[in-house]
């Protein structure tokens, strides 16, 4: 049972707060539909919506955005345009204007589209705990007690070298079945334009976002063609653990994977 809810208007103050065992929040859209179950593990809540870790600040291509900072003002943002088609694939509107950057690290999949994102972008993440700040790469993000993540920092693309698909049960406001981000750069070589570097994630096939190295590893040096996609979508299947849910069985989001890998370079 939650018995104090705290809303502390400084990082180290709230690290404080999540170090004696106060659960961590800042949209509050996961969090709070825990506690209305009573499957909330703590007895405190501590929000950070006061603590200044929000906005986007952008120093060339080079982009740091604030954990509590929502995905409406990501979807909004002139800077991160490249990034407007995904997230208008999360949720509803109404739960954009509520949920976080932070936040959308924790949330199991098939949910967390922009965590999958930040994947594929080679996100770092920073952290602050009692023992001081630290950074990590998104894709080994492990917090200890009482630490707090405070931004997120990647490079935006190059034009041409971002892809995105995801594949719902509903156009809109559904979660993922199989959604696939890259940034994928190619150059012109003696065989023609082939993948000079790929970096691939895929959500809703594993318990948290994963990368597709297998996949990775086939298109390198070959040109994004329709057989090669497939073949590089099958060898993606060696990276995944997928799940059954209300959305998709583990058998279909295995099936239907290279289909949707290939759709995400080619339509």
């Amino acid at each position: 049972m939650i018995t104090a809810v705290r809303i502390p208007d400084s990082v180290a103050a709230a690290v404080i707060h999540a170090a004696a065992g106060g659960r961590v929040m800042a949209g509050g859209t996961i969090v709070m539909a825990q506690v209305n179950h009573g499957t909330a593990a703590a007895s405190e809540l501590v929000s950070l919506r006061r603590a200044g870790v929000s906005g986007i600040a952008v120093e060339g291509t080079h982009v740091s955005v604030g954990a509590t900072t929502t995905l409406a003002e990501v979807e909004e943002s002139t800077d991160l345009a490249f990034l407007r088609a995904a997230v208008r694939t999360i949720a509803s509107p109404t739960i954009r204007t509520l949920a976080t950057v932070g936040g959308n690290l924790f949330v199991p999949q098939p949910y967390g589209d922009l965590a999958v994102c930040l994947l594929a972008l080679d996100a770092t993440v920073n952290i602050t705990g009692p023992d001081g700040d630290r950074t990590a790469p998104v894709e080994r993000l492990r917090l200890d007690r009482g630490e707090i993540v405070t931004a997120v920092r990647f490079a935006v693309p190059a034009a041409g070298t971002w892809f995105y698909h995801k594949a719902m049960r509903r156009r809109l406001n559904s979660a993922a079945i199989v959604a696939v981000a890259a940034v994928v750069e190619t150059a012109d070589g003696p065989a023609g334009r082939t993948v000079t570097s790929a970096r691939i994630a895929l959500g809703g096939v594993a318990p948290r976002p994963v990368r597709a190295g297998s996949a990775e590893t086939v298109l390198i040096g070959r040109p994004l063609e329709t057989d090669v996609l497939d073949e590089a979508g099958r060898a993606a299947r060696a990276d995944i653990d997928p799940f059954d849910d209300s959305y998709a069985s583990a058998w279909y989001r295995s099936r239907v994977l290279p289909v949707h890998l290939r759709r995400a370079f080619i339509g």
